[in-house]
């Protein structure tokens, strides 16, 4: 068992790790009997977290010219539809130098643009391709090996555990995505998440001037920190729980609020939508399209937002069709009509809604009004 654990709500939680580091592990070791003769019974990575794992390795299938082996993914104590399947990775040698990365049975096929990887490519996103590779250059060097290397990562209950996931809905088919920036999964315990923001916000409370800059994430906080006129103002990371966040400034007396967020999670807002994991709801495309045929656009434009990976991509589309500069407005006074409904008059709120491709998409009239006040104030 991977032992690496962390706190969540006074629970000690145990970290899994990722079918990115899973698709290393198993690379490395059939690496090792393929270029070195060995078969080891374990492989040991260092993950870009900077922390080890060492697994056990399993399934062996030796040939000549073609090894591979499994590890069985271990996502912790998080909610993971991957944990426990089994990860392959077959190692061959190529006439071609460098290292070829690729899918086979189970892992998903990238079919609409806009996400890590193009068209047609393996759903193996960019940090694990580089552990992979990693791992096959270290091998390669000690075995004094000057070719080339390919490697194929399959799960063989993929395209099974790929309908617990969001795949099918962002175009990714056949099966699951190896994802991991970290490497490691630490989970979440989604209540005692909820607790830390209350927690967190009441000390604001304790030591400001009542005014707060709500955003979901690191997209929404790397934003604030390069906009001038919002430095100053505390900031608190809501997650996924605008409602709760909202309701938690009502009941710690703050009186002026900014809602700042990417139009990924922000246009949900705009659907009355407070809790904004994909686990819970999405819409995002139908709440686009929505709008766009209220301005008039055509069916065809209407199909491609319905088919749209993200929302940038319907961005585009609006902005090809003519009306990006009606439906912003649009989404963003939706977004402000239910924020205001949340805080039902017990503080001020105003919406502010960016991308990270086009930067500042708008804000609402009372985000524009309490951005002014709270630049006088300081």
């Amino acid at each position: 068992m991977f032992e690496l654990y962390v706190n969540e709500g006074g629970r000690r939680l145990r970290c899994g790790y990722t079918t990115g580091s899973c698709a290393a592990l198993a690379a490395q070791g059939a690496a090792r009997a393929l270029l070195l003769g060995q078969q080891p019974e374990t492989a040991r990575i260092l993950t870009p977290k900077g922390v080890a794992v060492e697994v056990e390795l399993l399934e062996w299938k030796i040939e000549p010219d073609r090894v591979s082996c499994a590890v069985v993914k271990d996502g912790g104590e998080d909610v993971d539809a991957t944990d426990g399947a089994l990860i392959f990775a077959s190692v061959e040698r190529t006439e071609k130098p460098g290292i070829e990365i690729d899918g086979g049975e189970g892992v998903g096929r990238v079919t609409k643009p806009g996400l890590e990887q193009p068209v047609g490519a393996a759903a193996i996103n960019r940090v694990p391709r580089q552990m992979i590779a990693a791992e096959l250059e270290a091998v390669c060097a000690q075995a004094g090996y000057t070719g080339g290397l390919r490697v194929v990562v399959s799960v063989p209950r993929g395209q099974e555990i790929a309908l617990r996931t969001f795949n099918p809905n962002l175009g990714i088919v056949g099966g699951i995505s190896i994802l991991g920036t970290t490497g490691i999964v630490e989970p979440r315990s989604l209540r005692a998440l909820c607790d830390s923001i209350r927690v967190e916000m009441r000390q604001i409370a304790a030591n400001s001037s009542g005014d707060l800059i709500i955003t979901p994430g690191n997209y929404g906080a790397d934003f604030i920190a390069q906009y001038p006129r919002l430095r100053g103002v505390p900031v608190e990371q809501c997650a996924n729980f605008i409602g709760s966040a909202l309701d938690f400034a009502a009941e710690f007396g703050f009186r002026r609020v900014l809602l700042v967020g990417h139009i990924g999670k922000f246009i949900k807002l705009a659907g009355g939508i407070t809790d904004t994991h994909s686990r819970t709801a999405d819409c995002r495309m139908e709440i686009f399209a929505a709008h766009a045929a209220l301005l008039g656009a055509p069916r065809s434009d209407i199909q491609q937002i319905m088919q749209a990976v993200t929302t940038d991509d319907c961005l585009d589309i609006a902005e090809r069709g003519g009306y990006l500069k009606e439906i912003l407005p649009a989404l963003i006074e939706k977004a402000q009509w239910h924020a205001a409904r949340r805080a039902a008059g017990s503080f001020e709120v105003g919406v502010v809604m960016f991308s990270n491709k086009r930067g500042v998409l708008g804000a609402s009239e009372q985000a524009e009004k309490i951005t002014r006040a709270m630049e006088e104030e300081r």
